[in-house]
């Protein structure tokens, strides 16, 4: 038998290839996982609408942790299971935050009984969307809304996440603000945004928004305690700052080679980089067992 009973992967840097497609090594890899009696966890950044070509590429059936870990939903049905949603506070000072920045600020909905997935506050002075939130917008066919500010939101209960895409000192800027302003009322990640492969101008950030309750690791936790999973045989891959909960607590924890050295640090073994499908070759080795589980879960060790 395998030594763990699910795998938690990430898809951006991870599943994923450079070209932003799934590898034919890692699908096969995800379904001699399925065969072996392991439970497939996807856990990703992204929102469920902007994850469908990867779920389909593997077939995936089991629950899935996106929006950072804000969100579990039922790939099937798109059905949200559970969800951690940020105060309308938070939201309101963070996007006064970005607005200063002359910047949208970005609020990402649980789509779930609502008719779209973004709901893009432009201030008075109708701030404009940079070229790759437009292209990421087209790219994944997403709903989306505007309006001025945050007390035009008709539904901030369904509000999962608030962000901002700019260039690296700007959105460095605003991670200062929201620091001071927010302190630890806010889990914040700032990082280079996913873009085409053509685009050769200034990396651009990513700043995003959670409660402190929606993570990575808060969303595996929910399935296992609604599955009676050992969180202790629970297996993690993934490579950025937002993986790390997970990567931390796991019982068998993985870092790709592209990883962050964060999250390098942090994990128990290493596998290949993203290009050359270190996903397909972690899952070799778990199932084989080469690699094996802690002891204990990460969180429980001294």
């Amino acid at each position: 038998m395998p030594p763990i009973d699910a795998i938690a992967i990430d898809l951006d840097g991870t599943l994923l290839g450079p070209d932003g497609r799934v590898s034919q090594p890692n699908i096969d890899a995800v379904a001699r996982a399925r065969d072996a009696g392991v439970a497939v966890l996807i856990c990703t950044g992204r929102g469920l609408a902007e994850s469908r070509h990867a779920l389909a590429a593997i077939e995936q059936l089991d629950p899935v942790v996106v929006a950072g870990g804000s969100i579990v939903a039922d790939p099937s049905t798109a059905a949200t299971l559970h969800r951690a949603t940020i105060e309308a506070d938070l939201v309101r000072a963070a996007t006064d935050i970005f607005h200063a920045e002359r910047a949208p600020a970005l609020v990402l909905k649980d789509p779930h009984g609502l008719d779209y997935d973004y709901l893009v506050l432009e201030g008075s002075d109708r701030h404009p969307l940079d070229p790759i939130t437009r292209w990421w917008f087209d790219e994944h066919n997403l709903r989306v809304r505007t309006a001025e500010h945050a007390h035009h939101d008709e539904h901030p209960e369904h509000t999962v996440r608030v962000g901002m895409c700019a260039v690296g000192q700007v959105s460095a800027r605003a991670a200062e603000a929201v620091t001071r302003a927010l302190g630890d009322a806010v889990v914040m990640h700032d990082f280079a945004a996913v873009h085409p492969q053509h685009h050769a101008a200034e990396i651009v950030h990513i700043l995003e928004l959670f409660s402190p309750h929606a993570t990575k690791w808060g969303g595996i936790t929910w399935i296992c305690q609604q599955r009676n999973l050992d969180p202790a045989r629970v297996a993690a891959i993934g490579d950025e700052i937002n993986d790390l909960t997970m990567i931390e607590a796991a019982g068998l924890s993985v870092a790709m080679g592209n990883a962050k050295l964060r999250i390098k640090q942090a994990a128990q073994y290493h596998t290949a980089t993203n290009a050359d499908h270190g996903v397909a070759q972690a899952i070799n080795n778990i199932l084989t067992g080469v690699w094996t589980p802690r002891s204990a879960p990460a969180s429980s060790l001294p």
